[in-house]
């Protein structure tokens, strides 16, 4: 198992964020609560609306809830209307990893931690037009935020 910061709440370091996390299925059950272990190691959907963090506006990261990554800077955070936090682009590059989804009768694009593989949400092309047009769909369950400061 990779080295993890011990409150996810934190951001990993850059030597931490280089690793990768694995754990087993009974340590993501024991690290999670219910809710993101569904979303996180499931592949779930937390319902519309239901996440405080639609509402966070204070600047700030966007950590993984698992192994605490960074994936979203606050700045990069957008009111989409679909009941999910919504950014046009990750904290950076290598934040997230795509993965074709072809679950459900449809054909998406999965978003998920490159750091612990836990599935955050799906990415779409109908974002802000004045920045990348990306709209990454996020479910707040996945997700702590740590405010700068």
């Amino acid at each position: 198992m990779s080295t993890t910061p011990s409150d996810p709440s934190t951001a990993a370091t850059a030597d931490e964020v280089r690793q990768k996390v694995t754990k087993s299925d009974a340590e993501w059950r024991a690290a999670l609560t219910r809710e993101q272990y569904a979303v996180l190691r499931q592949h779930g959907t937390e319902r519309p609306g239901s996440s405080p963090l639609n509402r966070e506006k204070r600047k700030g990261a966007f950590l993984c809830a698992g192994c605490g990554a960074e994936l979203f800077a606050s700045d990069a955070k957008f009111e989409s209307g679909t009941g999910w936090p919504s950014f046009d682009r990750p904290a950076a590059k290598d934040a997230v990893s795509e993965h074709d989804d072809r679950s459900h009768l449809m054909r998406r694009t999965e978003v998920r931690c490159a750091r612990c593989d836990g599935h955050l949400g799906h990415v779409f092309p109908d974002g802000p037009r004045g920045t990348t047009g990306l709209r990454y769909c996020i479910n707040g369950v996945a997700l702590k935020f740590k405010p700068d400061g």
